[in-house]
């Protein structure tokens, strides 16, 4: 059950291009050069291109501007970007993101550009440095200190718009959503190809009744109180609905961690730097975010988000990947716009408990560690005899992180419909990007016989790839299953697996009046 990402929400207040600047001490010509290395994941090869551009003056006296600053940068491989317009382009559209990518594009030209000045001056004050060291007469001497004093307060304007200039790039480029698989179905959500179906609809002899008629008539659940205390979308468990909560949350922290993945339990409030880095927007329109007012924290809306953060800023070896965590938290939405019959009940609450699987693995992975994320989910809900299907989902439903996203949706026969349950993304280096989580990749060949003193042998970074799926969202199952296995007697079926988690409870019966 996936938290929406809205990629354009962050730039609502949109940045002019800073006009052109010179320094009046001569007229220089700017270039370009690639920044960054690594890039976005692409099946396609690179399209390379060069581009140049006249000679400008930039006047060391200006006004000042406003500059936004972010809170933090995201390694944005810019020249891939710039080499592979049309396909970002077409991606931007696809996937309804509001990105300007022209402004972003151009953005990133004049830091090129100024880059390209910044070095050439710092170049030409260190040549005058070095120029002071000799013998010099002192007409001579007294040229080059004036030189050097006006080559300083030039290059301390020029850094200082260079700095300027990396924030609006940061702040615009930080909405770009993740390039997208090439098989993911383009369109909304109604263009969802269907993976797998798993079962068929129960056929039942007897009126079916929802899960909010069977949970008042079973006692396991209060929304009036709830409401009173905390507001609407808020409940209390109660009676045997607490034990299944439970028996939900040990079977799939078990079967989960049997398969390698390490249990953790996490923080339920994060810094909004760490929300932001993982593709998430805590403070734009209908946020799903609750902020924590007169600080830098929210609340998390999935584990997804603090178990991101456990090694963010860090260099991996590579003999630790994959890392498989599968963490239990309390989640917290604010479910901004949703309202309507198919949210009523427990189907979409404001605050739930959910077991949340997440991989960081090598890039070439985490194609193959996706589909065992699905498999997983899949094995999971058939051993609770669920009917459900997986769907591919399309371009425009993706949340700004996700490179591909298989969602799983159960059939509700109280509600007369299929519901999301889980869901299962592929992020690529999306997140790893803006979290710092690299990794050195071992050497493949032996290192030389003779190493300077002190030097030791290592190789270039990469960015890991993460991945995150829903191992079992409680709310949701527990509509699945007291819809799914209720008897005409009014009382519910423990599916088996679940027993041994229940102290051997097999059915939740009608409490006697």
């Amino acid at each position: 059950m996936g938290l929406s990402c809205v990629g354009g929400t962050l730039h609502a207040l949109k940045l002019a291009t800073i006009p052109a600047m010179t320094f009046s001490l001569s007229t220089i010509r700017m270039g370009t050069r690639g920044l960054l290395h690594g890039r976005i994941w692409s099946p396609m090869p690179l399209i390379c291109r060069a581009f140049s551009s006249n000679a400008v003056e930039v006047p060391l006296t200006r006004e000042p501007e406003l500059v936004v600053k972010p809170q933090w940068r995201a390694s944005i491989d810019f020249k891939w970007v710039r080499d592979n317009k049309e396909i970002v382009a077409a991606n931007i559209l696809n996937r309804n993101s509001t990105t300007d990518l022209e402004l972003v594009l151009n953005l990133y030209e004049q830091f090129c550009r100024l880059q390209k000045e910044v070095e050439r001056m710092r170049e030409e004050r260190n040549a005058v440095a070095n120029k002071m060291k000799g013998k010099l007469e002192s007409s001579e001497r007294q040229a080059l200190i004036e030189e050097g004093k006006n080559l300083k307060e030039g290059l301390l304007a020029l850094e200082e718009d260079l700095v300027h200039l990396t924030d609006k790039l940061q702040l615009e480029a930080q909405c770009m959503p993740n390039i997208t698989h090439p098989d993911v179905p383009i369109g909304g959500e109604d263009q969802a190809a269907l993976k797998k179906m798993v079962g068929s609809p129960r056929m039942f002899s007897f009126p079916v009744k929802d899960h909010l008629q069977l949970g008042k008539e079973l006692d396991l659940f209060d929304f009036d109180a709830a409401s009173e205390v905390s507001g609407s979308k808020f409940y209390y468990l109660k009676n045997e609905a607490v034990l299944l909560e439970m028996a939900l949350v040990n079977w799939a922290l078990s079967e989960v961690s049997r398969r390698g993945f390490v249990p953790v339990t996490t923080p339920e409030i994060v810094r909004s730097s760490v929300v932001e880095k993982c593709g998430f927007q805590p403070r734009g329109q209908n946020t799903q975010v609750y902020s924590i007012e007169g600080s830098d924290q929210c609340l998390i809306g999935t584990a997804e988000i603090p178990v991101g953060g456990i090694h963010m800023d860090s260099i991996l070896a590579d003999s630790d990947l994959p890392l498989k965590y599968v963490a239990l938290s309390h989640c917290f939405r604010t479910e901004a716009g949703a309202a309507g019959t198919a949210t009523r009940g427990l189907y979409r609450v404001h605050q739930f408990t959910k077991v949340e699987m997440f991989i960081l693995c090598h890039p070439e992975e985490s194609d193959n560690y996706h589909e065992e994320l699905i498999s997983i989910e899949q094995e999971l809900f058939s051993s609770l005899g669920l009917h459900f299907k997986t769907l591919d989902m399309a371009s425009a439903d993706l949340g700004a992180p996700a490179f591909r996203k298989y969602d799983i949706e159960a059939w509700m026969p109280g509600l007369g419909r299929y519901g999301e349950i889980s869901s299962a993304s592929n992020c690529t280096d999306y997140q790893s990007r803006r979290l710092g989580i690299r990794y050195r990749p071992a050497m493949t060949e032996p290192p030389p016989t003779k190493l300077k003193k002190g030097k030791g042998v290592t190789g270039p970074t990469r960015f890991v790839h993460t991945l995150n799926a829903t191992a079992c969202a409680v709310p949701r199952m527990l509509v699945c299953l007291l819809e799914n296995f209720q008897e005409e007697d009014g009382s519910v079926i423990i599916p088996q697996v679940l027993r041994p988690f229940m102290g051997g409870l097999d059915v939740i019966s009608p409490k006697l009046k």
